[in-house]
């Protein structure tokens, strides 16, 4: 029986992770160390400074809209060409200097050809990974972009201390010529494409996607919390030291968790993993808030990336499960459009609340915001679980 199961590990499955995870290391690269570069050598006032980093992800979003509608008509790897050389051209305008407003500039299109080359990437994986694996293989997937949140900001700080930005711009580049060449030998199988005519909601989004993008948006609200404020709380509590390794712990929680949720989604359904999710991040906030001690700032570090982490991958396995071969694209669009919302939009909007709750209550509140949204994750996609399921077998 194990001998009839589905290859998941083929070379395009390898070379399509490959190419994720060099793009997103290049994005949280940069994004920990160009407010860096824009105060020091461009004498950015701090709120520029946080426009160089914000507008990436506004560009992100952008691209992620547009290319959603047109990329099957377009094609899949053409697609993922077009973002690739755009990527790559705009990490190489790093090294000119032109000032701040060259730089926010070319900062948005840069954030464009990232929204277009991932989700290509991830439209490109959800096509040519086999349906009963389906659960597993974006698991395995999106952890080449786990691997990149916590690799990039490390590596970006180090190379900060002891190179020069030129260096920092070079090995971005390099990384970006890198996916490029790997994309040649990408094979992706054509799909027979239906134009949609008019102006309507569903040329850029999915609507069966969007329950569980709606999910997920919440979320990474919540996660967005840690992301961009971990720092200045671990400043508060003083564990300054330990805070760099947050998100170290949080890539080993979803290493050692994923070899065993994918396959447990693929053979359970999506409810087996996303409730126990909800409570362990729930959990992993709530832990956070009353942390005083390295052990425990590690181990909410652990509980959020077991919870999250998991829970990002299973709801982007949920939106292209639902939905068409043909209409793939749409749907990673939209779970990505949804993401990055909640992660773009978050730190602004938790910015007003701080100054009112304090970094503890904060994550005492987002906490119970995530236990809630397990039960709107009920009427939303849970009870209906068991009848989707029933019909992906059927087809």
């Amino acid at each position: 029986m194990e001998q009839s199961r589905p290859r998941l590990w083929t070379k395009d499955f390898v070379i399509v992770s490959s190419i994720n995870f060099f793009i997103t290391l290049i994005f949280y690269l940069l994004m920990v160390t160009l407010a860096i570069y824009a105060v020091n050598e461009l004498d950015a006032s701090t709120s520029q400074a946080g426009l160089i980093s914000g507008i990436f992800i506004i560009g992100t979003l952008i691209g992620r809209l547009f290319i959603g509608r047109f990329i099957d008509s377009i094609g899949r790897k053409k697609t993922l060409f077009i973002g690739l050389i755009f990527f790559t051209l705009t990490t190489l305008l790093y090294f000119v200097d032109l000032g701040i407003g060259f730089l926010l500039v070319n900062r948005l299109i840069h954030g464009m050809a990232m929204g277009m080359a991932s989700t290509a990437t991830g439209t490109i994986v959800a096509q040519i990974i086999p349906a009963t694996r389906k659960g597993e293989g974006i698991g395995y997937y999106s952890m080449s972009a786990t691997l990149a949140t916590a690799i990039g900001p490390f590596i970006g700080l180090y190379m900060a201390q002891h190179t020069s930005f030129q260096v920092i711009f070079s090995f971005c580049l390099a990384l970006g010529l890198i996916s490029l060449i790997t994309a040649f030998f990408l094979n992706v199988p054509a799909l027979k494409v239906t134009e949609s005519k008019g102006v309507k909601l569903s040329n850029f989004i999915e609507p069966k996607a969007l329950p569980i993008s709606i999910i997920t948006l919440l979320l990474a609200f919540c996660y967005s919390s840690v992301l961009s404020f971990i720092s200045f709380y671990a400043i508060e509590i003083n564990l300054v030291n330990t805070a760099s390794f947050f998100f170290v712990v949080y890539a080993v929680a979803v290493l050692l968790s994923r070899p065993f949720s994918g396959p447990l989604m693929d053979r359970k359904g999506s409810n087996f993993i996303m409730y126990p999710a909800f409570l362990i991040f729930g959990v992993g906030l709530l832990l956070l808030s009353i942390t005083t001690n390295s052990f425990t700032l590690l181990a909410a570090g652990f509980l959020i990336g077991l919870g999250f982490g998991n829970m990002q991958s299973s709801s982007q396995a949920i939106a292209v499960k639902l939905t068409p071969p043909h209409r793939m694209g749409m749907a990673t669009s939209t779970f990505f459009i949804m993401l990055d919302a909640g992660l773009g939009f978050g730190p602004y909007i938790l910015g007003f609340i701080i100054p009112v709750t304090g970094y503890s209550t904060l994550y005492v509140i987002l906490g119970g915001v995530v236990i809630a949204t397990s039960i709107l994750y009920y009427f939303l996609h849970g009870r209906k679980e068991r009848s989707a399921r029933a019909n992906l077998a059927s087809v």
